[in-house]
């Protein structure tokens, strides 16, 4: 009971001599210092708000028109449509302040008129995506249209710094496709799937269903995608994540790895310097410094998704699930050794440095108690069914203890597991790779809250990655913010002796523990049950990473070839080498071109890509057929990119047709045909360079292995891949043990394979040219 009551700042009570008031100083000083801090961050976010508002215009622009309005005003000129004497005539005087107001009241007007039509001609200008399909090869020009355009674009996009949410109001919305060119997309996709006879199958059903039923549903997806900001995207969140009931652990979140290089050996000191830097980047975003990703430095990308990277937790429910995001929090909280620690990381109005979180953190390292009954595995609820941990968190943690430390974690900016194992990427034996990704797809089950946005998890070895819940954004808004930490944190350094920078001019507030009342018999079966189901989903994951370091991006661009097309292409090879058969191939693809954009298919198994890796398998194919099916295959790979990125994909459009037919109880068999079919090979680009700060030239080392995710079909294989540098590469490959027909080690040997036979491929291909 000891914390309960330091924890009271006030008390009263009535005695026989009076009227008895207590209070702590200390913590009502830290309560009006949150109040001013959270009044502080409401009114930057207004300011921020007026800022986005009138982008590209600024306020100078501004005060310069009004001063050009007065002086013409007093000086007899007349003002365009008389809007100075207009302003005075809704005004209550005639004297000179009050027509010095309706000039400002002139300008006003002309200044947002002005502001608006930039807007809308910009969101008009940024509907135009041709740019995307012209060649960027050495030698190639640009068209005259694309030229004028990326003028006039340059020109509307203001000369101002924007911050993050700027160009927001300026994006395009999806736009919708004819149910017409998708049925010939889907049909040209499944195309080198299906023989003769299911191929005839699937284009009656897919000509009755276009004929009949599609009509009603694209009359509701047309209404939705006038009424709506992005006609895909909060039924993609809804429907694909929160009502899904499996696991999040492995079904569901990604995980991402640290640097080659290790800064500092010491666990304590690098925890506290990565915690403080992912701290200023969420200050960045509160204050919206950040500046949003540019395109070719010109067309910008949707922010949404940062708005929910903090402060974000997914909450359980019965039938669906629902992601809670808190506008403000003032700690993190810590996992060690079974035990959870409160830690507030703001003191006396400032965001505490590096060297005092280390403070805080070997506090909590060098913490002897034990962890109570039941909380060493309660994080184990958030990696099993999600409809048993609603039920629990509903009956058992609404009152008390369990309330008041599960609202705590909720709440916290995001969680950190300092975890009581060496981990980490070692170069004399890559193999180690995948134990590293092992613990951070998924550790034991039971020490991530794998409902936070993110954990942090850190090695007794100072190796450092995290575990992200993927509903609220997608990889590459990590990867932003794993970018700018690691290049800051390498650029701020540590002392000689491997400690974290920073002076402590005053201890910094103790990290508290967290009380839970666990023991009792029917939670404790409770959280025996979410254990198991996690321990036998982790137990079932075949993880391999691959590091491949014959060649890289370097030699990809040499040959004038999309990087991501020629990695596309040899996951094909790999994959009818492993299997023996085509199949249905995922690629996820951004859509943030448009507003709320996030994911769409790239289906990258096409009727080229099957024609060039028979020819590999077939003896008698020539060098320079082989080369050129490769060639055509890529350039069919890169357009289906650039189709997908542009709205014109396949997937999307049927998931939302599909969601319309549930709605209105029709039952199509084209539609249930479509969504059986599984993705026996899922892949994804772990994305890479999105900042400036990185410069491999000058920091060799300062490059990841990128990140993975579990197996999305039972006998299929995840793989993320990451292109670094100029000669590597990492494959994070995933499958089920309980597999009969699917090997992780066998498919990463299959991959590093193709990629040799590719390469020779190409040399071949130069010894014949050479020779002719």
């Amino acid at each position: 009971m000891a914390e309960a009551h330091s924890a009271v700042a006030f008390s009263f009570a009535i005695t026989h001599d009076g009227w008895d008031v207590n209070f702590d100083r200390e913590v009502l000083y830290l309560v009006w210092e949150s109040g001013l801090r959270s009044w502080k961050k409401r009114l930057a976010r207004f300011r921020n708000s007026i800022h986005n508002g009138v982008y590209p215009g600024h306020l100078q622009s501004l005060y310069v028109l009004w001063t050009l309005l007065v002086a013409a005003h007093f000086g007899g000129f007349n003002i365009p449509f008389d809007l100075v004497q207009k302003a005075s005539s809704v005004l209550p005087g005639d004297s000179t302040m009050w027509q010095v107001i309706a000039c400002l009241l002139a300008a006003l007007t002309m200044w947002l008129t002005v502001i608006f039509m930039m807007r809308y001609i910009l969101k008009l200008l940024l509907m135009y995506k041709g740019w995307m399909y012209e060649s960027r090869a050495p030698g190639s020009k640009i068209s005259v249209k694309t030229m004028i355009w990326v003028s006039v674009v340059k020109v509307l996009s203001g000369w101002n710094k924007p911050r993050l949410y700027s160009f927001q109001g300026s994006l395009p919305r999806l736009p919708l496709p004819s149910v017409q060119d998708t049925m010939n997309r889907y049909l040209l996709s499944v195309r080198p799937l299906l023989d003769d006879e299911n191929y005839k199958r699937v284009e009656l059903l897919s000509k009755d269903f276009e004929e009949t039923i599609a009509v009603k549903l694209q009359r509701y997806l047309v209404l939705k995608s006038w009424w709506s900001s992005n006609y895909v995207s909060d039924w993609w969140e809804e429907y694909v994540y929160l009502r899904g009931r499996s696991p999040l652990m492995v079904n569901s979140n990604f995980y991402g790895t640290d640097t080659l290089m290790r800064p500092t050996s010491i666990q304590a000191a690098r925890a506290g310097t990565i915690i403080h830097f992912v701290l200023k980047f969420r200050r960045l975003i509160e204050r919206q410094e950040l500046e949003p990703i540019m395109l070719q430095n010109m067309v910008p990308l949707c922010s949404w998704q940062y708005e929910r990277l903090f402060n974000t937790v997914r909450v359980p429910g019965i039938e669906t699930d629902k992601l809670v995001h808190y506008q403000d929090s003032a700690h993190i909280t810590i996992y060690h050794k079974g035990k959870y620690f409160k830690v507030v990381v703001y003191s006396r109005g400032r965001l505490l440095n590096p060297a005092e979180i280390q403070i805080q953190i070997q506090h909590i390292l060098e913490d002897k108690t034990e962890p109570c009954i039941g909380e060493e595995q309660v994080a184990a609820l958030t990696a099993g069914e999600r409809s048993h941990w609603a039920h629990v968190r509903q009956t058992h943690f609404n009152r008390g203890h369990n309330r008041t430390s599960l609202h705590c974690i909720e709440r916290a900016a995001f969680n950190v597991c300092l975890d009581d194992k060496e981990y980490g990427f070692n170069e004399n034996d890559p193999s180690t790779l995948d134990d590293y990704g092992h613990t951070l797809l998924h550790g034991k089950g039971h020490d991530r809250w794998f409902d936070k946005s993110f954990n942090l998890c850190f090695s007794t070895s100072g190796a450092v990655g995290f575990n992200t819940e993927h509903t609220w954004a997608d990889a590459p808004v990590m990867g932003h913010l794993w970018e700018y930490v690691i290049l800051t944190e390498l650029t701020y350094g540590y002392l000689q002796d491997g400690n974290a920078r920073g002076t402590v001019e005053a201890p910094p507030p103790t990290p508290a523990r967290l009380q839970w009342d666990l023991n009792n018999e029917e939670l404790l079966q409770n959280i025996d049950l979410s254990y198991n189901v996690a321990q036998k989903l982790l137990n079932d994951v075949d993880l391999k990473i691959l590091h491949f370091t014959k060649y890289g991006k370097g030699f990809m661009k040499g040959l004038r070839v999309s990087p991501d097309a020629f990695i596309q292409m040899v996951l094909q090879l790999a994959y009818y080498r492993d299997a023996g058969h085509f199949c249905l191939t995922y690629e996820a693809s951004m859509t943030r071109l448009f507003r709320e954009g996030r994911t769409e298919t790239v289906r990258s198994c096409t009727i080229e890509s099957c024609k060039w890796v028979k020819s590999m398998e077939d003896p008698k194919a020539s060098v320079t057929e082989r080369l050129e099916l490769f060639l055509a295959a890529s350039e069919r790979h890169k357009i289906g990119c650039q189709d997908a990125m542009t709205g014109h994909g396949i997937d999307r459009h049927l998931f939302c047709l599909y969601v319309v037919s549930k709605y209105l109880e029709l039952d199509s068999p084209f539609l249930q045909e479509v969504f059986n079919e599984p993705w026996r090979l899922s892949t994804s680009q772990t994305p890479y360079g999105q900042t400036s700060l990185l410069d491999l030239k000058k920091y060799p080392k300062c490059v990841g292995a990128g990140g993975g995710f579990g197996p999305v079909a039972d006998d299929g294989y995840g793989v993320s891949y990451i292109i670094v540098g100029e000669d590597m590469l990492f494959f994070h490959v995933s499958s089920k043990k309980s597999c009969p027909v699917t090997s992780s080690s066998n498919f990463v040997k299959q991959i590093e394979r193709s990629l040799v036979d590719v390469q020779e491929l190409f040399y071949e291909y130069q010894k014949i040219k050479n020779v002719k």
